[in-house]
């Protein structure tokens, strides 16, 4: 779970008091100050951490209590953060660490290829290392992140606003474990709170039984072309109907004939729905470059995949209908083609011209009806 901590540091006076309630209603991991008078009216629920002015920045302060502690020259704060400049101030705040104090942390500006080397030193040393870029780019984040991989410590990036945390967040898949942001105002701590708390639950497939195999003539379908790699046992669900879903492959398995395209999901008819992220719905005819869909795993694992365009071409089409063992009816209507394929139990993948009645889809069946995709609480019948 990434965390966060709120930078007081340059937030407009007025806005402080907002910004600190925000903070700590929305659970963040921690407050930065440079005044520990501003620190020592936070409550206990967040984490204290006391930066001292650029010139009382010297890792020959008194250093916290053996147990983590803070001693009274630290005042209320949890860590203390040391501007950490050249290898001897690391290994000061290293020999620190050895010595017994758990919360070390040090706070490494990346200038060039020295101090570069500098932050992935304490990285991978300490139990916390703040880090703040002066580049745009993110390749030295990346190195940082690798350097520390196999660290039991913290890497906290800061970051600028709120689209730099959400890129910080997801640099190598991993990012950094924190994120350090001086909001505007309370907006922005609850927003960065819904960012870092973004997530895919799990679903809960179900096996459907295919009742019937019909040709249904020409007619528009759409491959949903992805910005990522698909597993080989992940696709996402489309359906004619919002009720039930089968979970389609992408393009990931060989065949003869066509190079494979693992970021392709040969979805359907334009008219189909898939299910999406937030227990919502599309048509995939309203997919489009940047839009967002949902991959699910046969094990009915689920993660957010962005949209890099939609291919609409007209094709022949043949109609799925099944149901699963409670009786909701699904119905799917693809390309009529061999190399569209579907999973089954055990994510063995299954091509649609060869399915028969009695063959075993994996599917979900939602009970949600939905208007404009999303789920509503009326009268509804889709057939």
């Amino acid at each position: 779970m990434k965390f966060a901590w709120i930078d007081l540091r340059s937030v407009a006076a007025e806005q402080v008091p907002a910004v600190v309630d925000a903070a700590v209603h929305a659970r963040l991991d921690g407050i930065v100050d440079s005044r520990p008078d501003v620190l020592a009216t936070l409550p206990p629920t967040i984490k204290k951490v006391l930066f001292p002015p650029a010139e009382a920045a010297s890792p020959n302060r008194p250093a916290q209590d053996g147990d983590g502690t803070a001693t009274a020259q630290t005042g209320p704060a949890d860590l203390v953060a040391v501007t950490v400049a050249d290898d001897d101030e690391l290994n000061e705040l290293r020999l620190r660490h050895l010595a017994g104090e758990k919360s070390a942390t040090s706070f490494v500006e990346v200038v060039d290829q020295r101090t570069l080397d500098l932050a992935c030193a304490a990285a991978a040393a300490l139990p916390y290392t703040v880090v703040r870029f002066r580049d745009p780019t993110k390749i030295p984040l990346e190195i940082v992140i690798a350097a520390a991989d196999r660290s039991e410590g913290q890497l906290i990036c800061e970051v600028g606003d709120l689209e730099e945390a959400e890129i910080v967040v997801g640099v190598l898949e991993k990012g950094s474990e924190g994120v350090m942001m001086a909001p505007k105002n309370a907006d922005d701590v609850f927003k960065l709170a819904e960012l870092l708390a973004a997530r895919t639950d799990p679903l809960e497939l179900t096996t459907l039984t295919v009742e019937s195999i019909e040709h249904t003539g020409m007619g528009d379908r759409v491959c949903v072309d992805t910005c990522t790699h698909f597993e080989k046992d992940e696709g996402i669900l489309v359906g004619s109907y919002a009720h039930g879903f089968v979970l389609c492959v992408s393009e990931t398995h060989p065949l003869p004939y066509m190079p494979t395209r693992p970021f392709r999901v040969n979805a359907g008819a334009l008219h189909s729905y898939t299910y999406g992220a937030d227990n919502r719905t599309n048509y995939l005819s309203e997919l489009k470059a940047g839009a967002t869909v949902l991959g699910v795993g046969a094990d009915g694992r689920t993660r957010r995949i962005a949209v890099g365009r939609v291919k609409l071409e007209s094709r022949p089409l043949l109609t799925i209908k099944a149901k699963s063992p409670e009786g909701v009816e699904v119905s799917l209507t693809v390309q009529d083609d061999w190399h569209v394929r579907v999973l089954g139990p055990g994510a063995k993948v299954l091509n649609v011209t060869e399915l028969k009645s009695g063959d075993q889809l994996l599917g979900y069946t939602p009970t949600d009806k939905r208007h404009v995709g999303w789920p509503v609480g009326e009268f509804c019948i889709e057939k």
